[in-house]
Order: C-alpha cells, then structure tokens, then sequence
C-alpha cells in the first residue's frame, strides 16, 4: 500500500505542480467556458481528456511510443494557445458542432498531454521494473490532481460571475487571454529546445 501512496502521490503532485504549471493552464482554458448548469458537457470533456492522456501515458511509459520530449513539450503549450484562441472566438457559433469540435480536440490534446505525464514516470521507472501498478497508481494520482483543479477553477468562475458580475463570455474571454499569453511565453521560451533537437 505504501508503494501505491508513492506513485499516487507522484501523479498528485505532477500535475497540481505551480512550476510546471501548463498542464494547469490547458485545465482551465478548458474549463472557463462552462458554467455549473453545463457540468455534465464539461465531464464529457474532462473524460475525453483522461481518456487521452491515460492511453498515450500507457503506451510511452510500456515503449509503444516514443517521440522526442523537445516535441512535447513544445505542443503542450500550443494546445493551451489553441484551446484559448477557440475559447475567444467560438462564442455563438453551432452548439452541437462546437461540442463535437471540443471533444476531438480535447481528446487529441489529451494524448500530447499524457505523452509529457509519461517522461517524469518513465525517468523515475528503473528498467525491468514492473509497469503495472505504478503506471495505474500514477495515473489516479493525475486524475485526483486534475478534480481539485478543475473544482478550484469553478469556484474561480463561480466568483467572478456572483462577484464581479462578468458574464460567461467574459469570463471565459478574460481567462483564456491571460492563458493565451502565458502559453505564448511558454513556447518562445521552449522554441530554442525544439530547434536543437
């Protein structure tokens, strides 16, 4: 059970860490739009997401996959800058089209998410280890991480609705711009890696 705490609280700590704070970004730009009368389609996206995440995290950290972490880290920000760039745009548009647009991409961006979740777990894996047990403790680590986030998230557009009275276009515009802006910096800061890789 100890061993299950370990890598628990690992996969917890990864993906709830300020200084690796992109994974939070790409949570709340997919997050703000949604207000909590709209919950359900917001669990649709956050599954799509787990689901993403949790297939490529398996196949990077089993050897199936292997693409070069310069790449990844790059295209972790550019899902944020994406992400936010719909987020501010796709306001008013077909709502059953934007929701099948959302789920493709979340899921999509899941698995470039899961692939940056695999390299701490694959560089803190002996070799010949057994895969198992810490990759499925790992992972629910990332997934009780990603709850306390994404209700932190609510209750921040939750306050920004009651008391400063923006609206949900404005909320989600306002957020997913200083997201946008940080995932920017994210890219010209990790474009120099890309480019020697």
């Amino acid at each position: 059970m100890n061993e299950f705490w370990l890598w628990f609280q690992t996969g917890f700590t990864h993906i709830a860490d300020l200084n690796g704070y992109d994974h939070i970004l790409f949570l709340l730009v997919l997050c703000v739009p949604y207000g909590l009368d709209q919950t359900a389609k917001l669990l649709w996206l956050i599954t799509a997401f787990t689901v993403g995440h949790s297939v490529s995290l398996a196949l990077s950290v089993l050897g199936w996959v292997n693409i070069n972490s310069a790449y990844i880290e790059f295209l972790i920000p550019l899902t944020i800058v994406i992400t936010a760039l719909y987020n501010i745009f796709s306001f008013g548009s077909n709502q059953t089209l934007k929701m099948r647009i959302s789920y493709a991409l979340t899921g999509f961006f899941g698995l470039i998410h899961g692939l940056g979740f695999s390299y701490l777990l694959h560089s803190l894996l002996g070799a010949g280890s057994k895969l198992a047990f810490p990759l499925l403790s790992f992972n629910l680590g990332l997934e009780a991480g990603q709850i306390v986030i994404v209700a932190l998230i609510f209750l921040l557009g939750t306050m920004l609705t009651t008391v400063f009275h923006f609206s949900e276009i404005l909320r989600a515009r306002v957020l997913s711009g200083m997201a946008l802006l940080l995932s920017l910096l994210l890219l010209i800061d990790r474009f120099p890696n890309l480019i020697k890789s």
